[in-house]
Order: C-alpha cells, then sequence, then structure tokens
C-alpha cells in the first residue's frame, strides 16, 4: 500500500486526504495547531463557539461528494442548513438589500434602487452562468500544470473578457452604485479586489444562486468535525498540535518528513496544504529548486489580510440576519487603500457574521455569537505593531456596529477577542500574513498560480488557496479533486 502525508488539517487538505483515503492510499494528516481547521480553526470561550471561519458555505455538493465515494451520506456527520436572506446589504444612509436566490424577492429588491436594472441584472445572470460553465464546470477541477492547458482554456476565457474586472463587467449591466457593489463584493470573499480581480469570478453568483447558501449546525467547526471523523472511518491517521519542520528530498523526490516532536514518517508522496511560501521556503530548505520556487512565490501578489472582532453578547438578535455586509461611505477608494496604498483607512466595510441566529446553542441561553470582519492591507504592504493599533481598531469596529445595528454594545459584551494579521503569520505560517494566499487576479490564475504537482519534484503536491482555482471552500475542495485525480494517477 502506498503511504501519503498531508500537512495541514485545513478544508484542502481534509478534502484531499478523504479521496486519497477512499482509493486505498495510506494517508496520514499531519496538523501543527491543537485543533483541525486551518482558517477554519474555532475557539470556545465562557460558554460562547466563535469559528474563525470561513462562515459562508457554498457548493455543498463538492462536501457530499466527499461522502459518497465510499458509500456514505454527509448528514451522518454534518446537519447542513440553508441560510435565507444569503446576506443583508447595508450601506451609512441606512439602505438595507436583502440578497437571496429567490427571483422575485430578489427583483423587488433590485427595483428597489433602480428599476431600471431589473432588466440589466437579468443580462448579468446569463453572463454569469456562462462564465460557471466555463471557469468552474469545466475547468474548476482540473489542474493546469502546462501552458497547452492554458491555451486550450483561453478562447472560452476571451469570449467572456476575462481581462476585465469583476466591478467593471457588473457596472456593463447596470446603473446604480449600491447594486454595483452588491453584485461584485463577492470576490473579497476569496481574497480578491473586485477592480481588479477577473470577471471569471462573477460565476460566484450563479454559484450561490443555483447551490444555495448554508450553515452546518453548531459551525463551521461541525463541518470540519465531520471531515475528521468520516476520514478516521476510513482508517485515515490525524497527527495534531505537532508542526512538520522538515520534507526530506533525495535528488528531485521526496523521501520522507519529520516534525518538531520528533515523529519521522518515510512517504511515497506529500501534499502540502500549508502556506506555500512556508512549504516551499522552510520546509523544503535541502532542496534547490524548492528555493528557487520560494524566491518566485515570495515575488507574486499576495491577497490582504484581516482583522477579526470576535464578541459574546447579552441578548438575542432576531432582526439581525446570519450574514450581513456593512458598506462603509467608500467603495473604490477604500478598496485601493486596501490593495494597492498599504493604508489601514479610518472607514471599513463589515462583513458581520450571527450564527446564533439560526443555532442558539453556540452562545449561552439569551446571548448571542457574532464577528467582525474587515479586510486590511497584509504585512507587506502595512508593517504596523497590531499588539498596539489592534486594540484602538476593535473599539471602531465595535462603535460602528453599534452606531448601525446594537447601540448599547459595549454595555452588553461578555466576553471578546481579535484575530489580527500578526495571528495569521503566527498560527498559519501565513507569508506576510495574508488571509487568502496569492491573490487571485489574471496573472496569478489557474496556470500561472502555484500547480498542484510541483514542476520539479514529482511527488510533491500541493492543495488549498494558493494552488488552482483558488480561496473559498469550494476553491479549495476543488483543488483537492484536482490535486488527487494526479496523485492517484501517480500512485496507483
Amino acid at each position: 500500500m502506498k503511504t501519503v502525508a498531508v500537512i495541514g488539517a485545513g478544508f484542502g487538505g481534509l478534502a484531499l486526504a478523504i479521496r486519497l483515503q477512499s482509493a486505498g492510499i495510506d494517508t496520514t494528516v499531519i496538523e501543527a495547531r491543537d485543533k483541525p481547521g486551518g482558517r477554519a480553526y474555532h475557539w470556545e470561550k465562557d460558554g460562547f463557539v466563535f469559528d474563525a471561519g470561513p462562515t459562508v458555505i457554498t457548493a455543498p455538493d463538492t462536501l457530499q461528494e466527499l461522502w459518497a465515494l465510499s458509500g456514505h451520506d454527509m448528514a451522518e456527520d454534518v446537519h447542513l442548513v440553508p441560510v435565507s436572506p444569503f446576506y443583508r446589504l447595508n450601506w451609512p444612509d441606512g439602505t438595507n438589500f436583502d440578497y437571496s436566490n429567490m427571483d422575485a424577492e430578489l427583483r423587488a429588491e433590485i427595483a428597489k434602487l433602480n428599476p431600471e436594472d431589473v432588466a440589466g441584472y437579468a443580462k448579468f445572470l446569463e453572463y454569469s452562468a456562462g462564465v460557471y460553465e466555463e471557469g468552474y464546470v469545466k475547468l474548476g477541477h482540473v489542474p493546469f500544470l502546462d501552458f497547452k492547458s492554458m491555451l486550450k482554456a483561453a478562447p472560452a476565457l476571451a469570449k467572456h473578457q476575462a481581462w476585465r474586472s469583476v466591478y467593471s463587467i457588473v457596472a456593463s449591466f447596470v446603473k446604480n452604485e449600491k447594486l454595483r457593489q452588491a453584485l461584485s463584493f463577492h470576490t473579497l470573499l476569496v481574497g480578491g479586489d473586485p477592480m481588479k480581480t477577473s470577471s471569471v469570478y462573477a460565476l460566484i453568483h450563479k454559484l450561490e444562486r443555483d447551490g444555495g447558501v448554508w450553515f452546518a449546525m453548531g459551525g463551521t467547526n461541525k463541518l470540519i468535525a465531520g471531515m475528521i471523523t468520516h476520514f478516521e472511518r476510513l482508517g485515515g491517521k490525524v497527527r495534531l498540535n505537532d508542526p512538520v519542520i522538515d520534507i526530506e528530498t533525495l535528488g528531485d523526490r521526496v523521501t520522507g518528513l519529520t516534525t518538531r516532536d520528533g515523529f519521522h514518517m518515510d512517504v511515497d508522496a506529500v501534499a502540502s496544504n500549508g502556506d506555500l511560501v512556508h512549504s516551499y521556503r522552510d520546509l523544503l530548505r535541502g532542496s534547490r529548486s524548492a528555493q528557487r520556487t520560494a524566491t518566485k512565490m515570495m515575488n507574486k501578489r499576495f491577497s490582504p489580510s484581516l482583522f477579526v472582532v470576535h464578541f459574546g453578547i447579552k441578548g438575542t438578535w432576531p432582526g439581525i440576519p446570519h450574514h450581513s455586509i456593512l458598506f462603509g461611505p467608500r467603495y473604490q477608494g477604500l478598496l485601493a487603500d486596501i490593495y494597492d496604498h498599504g493604508v489601514l483607512a479610518q472607514d471599513f466595510s463589515l462583513y458581520l457574521h450571527h450564527p446564533t441566529v439560526t443555532d442558539p446553542s453556540m452562545a449561552p441561553e439569551g446571548c448571542s455569537t457574532f464577528y467582525a470582519l474587515a479586510p486590511v492591507p497584509h504585512m507587506g504592504k502595512f508593517p504596523a505593531d497590531w499588539d498596539a493599533i489592534g486594540p484602538e481598531y476593535e473599539k471602531r469596529i465595535l462603535d460602528e456596529i453599534g452606531r448601525r445595528l446594537i447601540p448599547d454594545i459595549h454595555e452588553r459584551i461578555v466576553t471578546k477577542f481579535s484575530y489580527m494579521p500578526t495571528d495569521f503569520a503566527n498560527d498559519l505560517s501565513a507569508h506576510l500574513g495574508s488571509a487568502f494566499s496569492l491573490e487571485p487576479v489574471l496573472t496569478q490564475s489557474a496556470y500561472f498560480r502555484a500547480h498542484n504537482r510541483d514542476d520539479h519534484i514529482p511527488n510533491l503536491y500541493f492543495v488549498g488557496a494558493g494552488t488552482h482555482p483558488g480561496a473559498g471552500i469550494p476553491g479549495v475542495v476543488g483543488s483537492a479533486k484536482a490535486t488527487a485525480g494526479l496523485m492517484l494517477e501517480d500512485l496507483l
């Protein structure tokens, strides 16, 4: 039996491990932290359950497929429920927009902003369906290992004007600025600037419309726990709280790995769900080709980081939906500050997660769990002392939620803590504290992203946000399918 190690128990690593174990490969997942999940880590504090993220679950069929490979049903281990509206979008002037896949309701919401844009939205939806078919259905699970594969995809990408940004495509269909924001903000959920991210990412709209937005009862951590349960049921092994410190190579092949605690494993192949730069520069420091790749990786553009305020408060808030986007007074200018100028602006846009409106068990009785997330520049653009500025930034975020939604928020807080760019760097070895790995611009997509199999070390593979197709749950689970296909072809 072939033996494989997967480094990192995030969504990508676990999805890959399940695929390999289902196919009869002896698979061990090795995780640095005390709990699995990677970016989907969680904390339990004072009776509140806080998911680190990601908290927007889409394309549930890609997850169900992981269980179906061995004749099981995901419902054995995970209870998914639909979320509606998908998001409530709110602007400083008090305008609300409930975003869902219910046609009549959505058209009514659009008409409230601008009746003329109802027809434009229908055309945008048609465009989104086209890029969904070409960019996700046909290419989302296919590895791009050589330039020929990119050339084959080029005509379809050209037909949909992939060189244009999501925002510019949306703006060509609808006139109302708030609606333009409502139909373009999704790229921020995968680390992309709507003003620069390829219009192919407009496929997210179709993906959500068709598959819905879901929540795992108990939190995203319960989806991770279900994946672990299923992986171990199949015979897979998980090693926690023991980071890999060295991937050993002989010539152009990986031979084994060693962890901080001295655990050693001989392997037929290694797949890393860890940070790309960390994997190449630190774990493969004995490989010259890996060091060359690390240098190239460090010259690429990385997505921003995040500042996340987790807070548990007294009271329940049935009027605040599960997912809200609180837009700030600026859109394009704020994005330029985050992505280009490296400025921590006075204003911000927030994603507010309120899981207890769906599952009250995630907080003590009569209380609620929330987190507020603000995109911020990564540490390469804004090398600040976050320990010094974090408390003030946290207060500004809570003040804004107080102004917009919960007037006496500070008096109601039972427990709170923030997660900053330095935490992404320290806990996840994320290069520059980036929350989403490589920025999803056209010149860093498909063939131009990190390859699912290394070009020079043929039994070294990658899975997760830095590889094709990119960040977000459907992206990293899709990368696992692409990488598993290569590994099974090579190993069996």
